[in-house]
């Protein structure tokens, strides 16, 4: 079978967690069924943090093109190809494409339908137009969770649900449990000048989905009571995030909250299992990989009590209400304080990753695919 993979993604200089979803793929459907060949399209240059591997099936294909670049350089290598499936791992499907070719795409989340005040208004209307096309065009669905596929039901009604299959995300369990070499360890916190407990971490993109300003009030809430508590938000800048970042630099405790930026990929274990905990009170999200890599680092982790968080969290989290920056504060503290606690939650997580597995993602998808 003849597959072309849309991989133009992995060309983008931030890292994050649907780009993580196609590299983790992209790692394994070479090796699961060497009998089809994958037609793997993108831009230019990977980033090289993001380079999937070379499989003697793999055959890369580099479109170049403009900003419309999947409606025509990736669309017209469809009608050029006409491959048996066409895998997007984004819910951005061309409008046009070839007859015999099954199209087959991954949905993360619905955020803009859900908080379009958070998103610009030209964003949010791409969104709704790439989403309504992939809806009419894919023939099958992959939800990344339960969540995920509620809200395509919810927002498309005539959608059959059985055009819509579940296949959680997976982590990397082994890259964040190892434990990083103390050299490491020691001068990327201390270029912060942070010791290993002495921080909440926060780790994604600065958005007002994210719900930071709430965090960064609870946090200066909490910290009237622990004064050596502190506060790093690993991530990028994202759309609307201006606000945020005023927001934190008005904070009375803008000294101890920490701002890293753009983190390499290979830093975030040192970040994880050096925290005290992990504080992610998002107000929506699709699946919630931090979530995962928190637990695989074994660190405790506060969540949103919201959309997929508590699927993917189980028992295994502490929850809050992210509408409610007094209940973020209570469980900061809580947190901060309780080591029996955060002992628990730490076992907890350890055991709950275990049933995510990019295996089983990269198993389920292919078998997804090959329908």
């Amino acid at each position: 079978m003849k597959i072309a993979i849309q991989a133009a993604d992995l060309d983008a200089t931030r890292v994050d967690g649907t780009r993580v979803y196609l590299l983790e793929l992209l790692r394994r459907f070479g090796t699961i069924s060497e009998s089809d060949r994958f037609l793997i399209c993108h831009r230019d240059s990977f980033n090289p943090e993001l380079t999937p591997p070379s499989f003697p099936n793999y055959d890369f294909r580099v479109l170049p093109g403009d900003r419309m670049w999947m409606q025509t350089a990736f669309a017209k290598a469809l009608f050029d190809i006409r491959p048996d499936r066409a895998f997007i791992p984004l819910q951005a499907v061309p409008v046009a494409t070839p007859e015999g070719t099954e199209v087959i795409a991954t949905v993360h989340d619905l955020a803009f339908r859900h908080f379009p005040k958070t998103f610009p208004a030209s964003s949010r209307a791409k969104l709704n137009l790439l989403l309504g096309v992939t809806v009419r065009k894919a023939l099958r669905i992959i939800a990344v969770s339960e969540a995920t596929k509620l809200d395509l039901i919810r927002f498309f009604p005539d959608l059959p649900s059985s055009r819509i299959r579940v296949i959680h995300h997976g982590v990397n369990a082994d890259f964040f449990a190892a434990e990083p070499p103390e050299n490491e360890r020691d001068a990327l916190l201390g270029h912060y000048g942070l010791t290993s407990g002495s921080y909440i971490l926060y780790v994604g993109a600065i958005q007002p989905r994210k719900n930071l300003v709430r965090l960064v009030s609870a946090f200066e809430s909490a910290k009237l009571h622990h004064p050596d508590m502190k506060l790093v938000i690993v991530g990028e800048k994202a759309w609307l995030s201006d606000a945020i970042l005023d927001r934190m630099n008005r904070s009375p405790f803008a000294e101890d909250i920490v701002r890293t930026g753009k983190a390499l990929f290979r830093e975030l274990p040192v970040w994880y299992r050096n925290a005290r905990f992990f504080a992610f009170p998002s107000l929506y999200e699709g699946f919630g990989l931090p979530a995962l890599e928190a637990f695989a680092s074994g660190t405790p982790a506060l969540l949103g009590n919201a959309s997929s968080l508590p699927e993917v969290g189980g028992e295994a989290a502490l929850y809050a209400d992210p509408h409610s920056e007094s209940d973020i504060a209570e469980k900061l503290s809580m947190l901060w304080t309780d080591e029996a606690l955060r002992e628990d939650l730490r076992q907890k997580g350890l055991e709950r990753v275990k049933l995510f597995s990019w295996d089983r993602c990269a198993e389920e998808t292919l078998d997804c695919i090959r329908g």
